[in-house]
Parts: C-alpha cells; sequence; structure tokens
C-alpha cells in the first residue's frame, strides 16, 4: 500500500474522519461515477443505507449531512462550515437533492437515506450502499463502500488504495524494524526518509508548501478554538471551555509549576472543540483524534526552544511515518480498534514527532512512538449519544500530554533500548481491537454511553 504524509494528514470537516468525511468522500464518488460514465441524466430517485457503526451513531457524527453534503458534489477540503446550514435547508425543505451539483431528483430523507443499526456488512464496520434508479424504478448503479478510518474510503471488491499510482519510493518500509534498518543503512533520520519518499513525486517546494499549508489549518484550528464561545450542538449541552481556559492561561502568567501542561490542554481541547462543531480541522490520523498532535506541535513551538518551520516539517513527517505503520499493519477506525486506533495512534504519532524535534535517533523515536502506543492499548470507543464530545474532547488532552511524557522519557532519560518493539506493539494493538466486543468499538451500546445516559 503506498502511503503519502497527505494520507495521513487530510484537511476536511468534523465531526468524523471515517463517519463525516469518508461517506461524504463515498458519496462524492458514487455522484461522480454516475456523471463519468454517463448515467446521470437518466436517474431519477438515489437510495442510501447505512450499516453498522455507520447507521449506530451516525446521527451524532452528521454522517447524513456528509452524504448529502457528497452526493451534491461537495468534497471535504473545499467544504464552507458556515455554508453547510443553508445548504441542508434548502435539500430538506425542496426535499431534492442535485447529484454531483447538476442533476435535481427527488430525496426523501426518511425514505431514502436509511439507518440499518441492526446490520453489519461483512467488509468493515463502517458500511454505506448507494443505489440509483431510472424512470421504471430499475437500479441503474448499485455500489457499496466502507469507510476504513481515517478519511480512507474502500469500493466493495476492490483491494485498498486500488486505483492509486505507486510511487517509486527509494526507501519503501512496511515495519518499525524496516525502517530504522533504511536509517542504518543509509545514514538518514526517520523524517528526511519520508522527505527523499515524498520526492519520488514532488518536488522540494511542493512538499514544504503542503506541510505548511496542513499545518497552517492546524494552527488557525487552535486559533478558533481559543476565541469561539458557546456550547457544542448535539443536544448534550456541553460548553465550549478552550476560551474560558485561554483567558485564564494569559491571567495566570508562569507562577504554576504545572502550567505547560494546562496549555497542552488548552491547545488539544480548542481543536476538539471546533471538530466536535463540525469546523475546519486536519484528520490527524483522524477527526476524533485531530487535537493531540497539533496540541503537540503547538507545544513544541512554544516551550521548546529552536523550534521553528523546519522543525515542524520534521515533526509531521515522523508522525506520519509512524501512521503509516499503524494503518499498514493494523486500522485508524475507531469501528475496528476502538480508540486505541485514534487516540492512541494520534498519541503515538505525536511523541515520536516530538522526540525527532528533541534530537532524539531514529532508535529513540521508535521508543517514543512504542510508549505512546503501549499505554493506549485496550482503549475503548463509547461516545455519549453517538457525539464526539464525550469523552472525546477530554481525550486528546489527556493523549497529548501523555505523547509529551512518551518523548521525554525516549529522548531524555532513554538510549533508544528498550524490551517492547513497536511494530510488536501494533501487533498487540491489532490482537487487542479484534479481540475487544462490538459495543466497545463505536457503537454507543456500552460503557460511557450506556451509563451516562441511564444515570
Amino acid at each position: 500500500m503506498s502511503l503519502s504524509v497527505f494520507d495521513l494528514f487530510k484537511i476536511g470537516v468534523g465531526p468524523s474522519s471515517s463517519h463525516t468525511v469518508g461517506p461524504m468522500v463515498a458519496a462524492h464518488r458514487f455522484a461522480s461515477g454516475l456523471e463519468g460514465a454517463g448515467r446521470l441524466a437518466g436517474v431519477r430517485r438515489v437510495q442510501v443505507d447505512l450499516y453498522g457503526s455507520l447507521a449506530l451513531t451516525g446521527k451524532g457524527h452528521a454522517t447524513d449531512t456528509a452524504v448529502l453534503l457528497g452526493l451534491a458534489g461537495w468534497r471535504p477540503t473545499a467544504v464552507d462550515p458556515d455554508a453547510v446550514p443553508a445548504f441542508l435547508a434548502t435539500v430538506r425543505g425542496d426535499r431534492r437533492v442535485a447529484l454531483a451539483g447538476t442533476h435535481p431528483v427527488p430525496f426523501d430523507e426518511p425514505a431514502d437515506l436509511l439507518f440499518h443499526t441492526t446490520e453489519f456488512l461483512p467488509g468493515h464496520p463502517n458500511g454505506v450502499r448507494f443505489r440509483a434508479f431510472d424512470d421504471a424504478g430499475r437500479a441503474v448503479a448499485d455500489e457499496t463502500y466502507y469507510s476504513v478510518g481515517g478519511g480512507f474510503v474502500v469500493r466493495d471488491g476492490e483491494p485498498e488504495g486500488a486505483g492509486a499510482a505507486a510511487a517509486a519510493e527509494p526507501h519503501p518500509f512496511r515495519t518499525a524494524d524496516e525502517l530504522l534498518a533504511i536509517g542504518d543503512r543509509t545514514g538518514l533520520s526517520i523524517p528526511e526518509i519520508v522527505a527523499a519518499n515524498e520526492l519520488a513525486t514532488r518536488t522540494r517546494d511542493e512538499l514544504n508548501a503542503g506541510v505548511d499549508a496542513i499545518w497552517a489549518v492546524m494552527e488557525g484550528c487552535i486559533a478558533r478554538g481559543c476565541r469561539t464561545e458557546g456550547t457544542l450542538p448535539g443536544g448534550l449541552g456541553v460548553k465550549r471551555r478552550a476560551p474560558g481556559l485561554h483567558r485564564g492561561l494569559e491571567k495566570r502568567g508562569a507562577a504554576d509549576p504545572l502550567g505547560l501542561m494546562d496549555w497542552v490542554s488548552l491547545f488539544a481541547l480548542a481543536v476538539n472543540e471546533e471538530n466536535a462543531a463540525g469546523g475546519k480541522v486536519v484528520t490527524a490520523p483522524t477527526n476524533g483524534a485531530a487535537g493531540v498532535i497539533p496540541a503537540v506541535i503547538e507545544y513544541a513551538r512554544r516551550f521548546v526552544p529552536g523550534v521553528g518551520p523546519e522543525q515542524v516539517r520534521a515533526f509531521l513527517l515522523t508522525a506520519a511515518a509512524i501512521g503509516m505503520l499503524f494503518k499498514r499493519n493494523a486500522s485508524l477506525s475507531a469501528a475496528e480498534m476502538g480508540c486505541q486506533g485514534e487516540i492512541g495512534v494520534a498519541c503515538s504519532m505525536a511523541a515520536a514527532g516530538l522526540a525527532a524535534v528533541m534530537g532524539g535517533t531514529n532508535a529513540q523515536i521508535e521508543n517514543a512512538a512504542e510508549i505512546g502506543m503501549e499505554h493506549n492499548l485496550g482503549l475503548t470507543c463509547d461516545p455519549v449519544g453517538g457525539l464526539v464530545q464525550v469523552p472525546c474532547i477530554e481525550r486528546n488532552a489527556m493523549g497529548a500530554v501523555k505523547a509529551i511524557n512518551a518523548a521525554r522519557l525516549a529522548v531524555l532519560h532513554g538510549d533508544g533500548l528498550h524490551r517492547v518493539s513497536l511494530d510488536r506493539v501494533i501487533e498487540t494493538m491489532r490482537q487487542t481491537g479484534v479481540d475487544m466486543n462490538s459495543r466497545y468499538k463505536e457503537t454507543s451500546l456500552g460503557g460511557l454511553a450506556l451509563n451516562v445516559i441511564n444515570c
């Protein structure tokens, strides 16, 4: 599977990469496929069926909104969150959706967008089926897609990555051991290895500009979260805390010895409150875990000496390398792995990125990533009310703090030698996810999602 930094870090909208970004991408692919095949003009009705976790938590994750946007030709990278309410009001008021943005057809949401909460498709817990019908009611297209985590989408029957051009990477790797061996053989650091692979398909200026754009969106998300007051949508009544925390920290100064931890929590809360509100975020590697990496980068920029644009690029390239390992050997999907596949992976990625910025060796970077995941193993995904709010927002703050601790243990208090390898931890995460009861894998049928509602 060929992966790029820009596969791991994608600009999109909240609240979920698997339940919002993925279904939007799938719906867009379906509608644009009809257009490309010359069948769009003959379509008179479409029906969408959501299965498994998409059905169980789709309302809270805005899957219905994402499907409508995708059918109408919207892409996650181009969505203006402020324009979505008016779009939805028009579609729902007229009971029509313009497929691919050009071909209006009737769309009665209760009858044409169905949530099958007791049925799981065999390919993945996040399944969605699209069907298009002609005047006579015959199906002219019938396609099933799986949203497999982190905004990645696979059409049923196709291998993941089908249609993507294979990059002529000079340093391909699938495991952490292979990544470390490349570094030993070439003398390259982990961010240099990733950069060399990226430069097989783009120029250095293009790579730098792309990575800088990713950080700009992350930084902007922190800023918006720190200034936007209010209550998050969805009915839980969760108040945005980042603005008040930001004001308090500005007033408090440097007297509190644990003040740095509060700043890190602020950065993470700000991002994930924006995500929960449907704002523009970077999937890193998922939306539910979107605050961990930006929080740790902002911590490094403000509180680690000598961190500028070059170091931020190295952080993101290193983090991407670790994310690729999890994507290739396990999963980024909470519907498969529980929250260890989201917050756990983000923590591991952020720990590695910070270790690189702190001057860690490749072995120390790998150690930091291993520590970050080892202490998130078994983390469940049980969002209250199917919303990416409780416990998800605070969990990003905890993941960011844990990543910083992991990097410091590996670089300041370690020499790269450790008993448990990153590869073993990734395989353990995969096995744990397989063994985990489905109630704790983004279904809102167990854990906090059950007990908080009952209280």
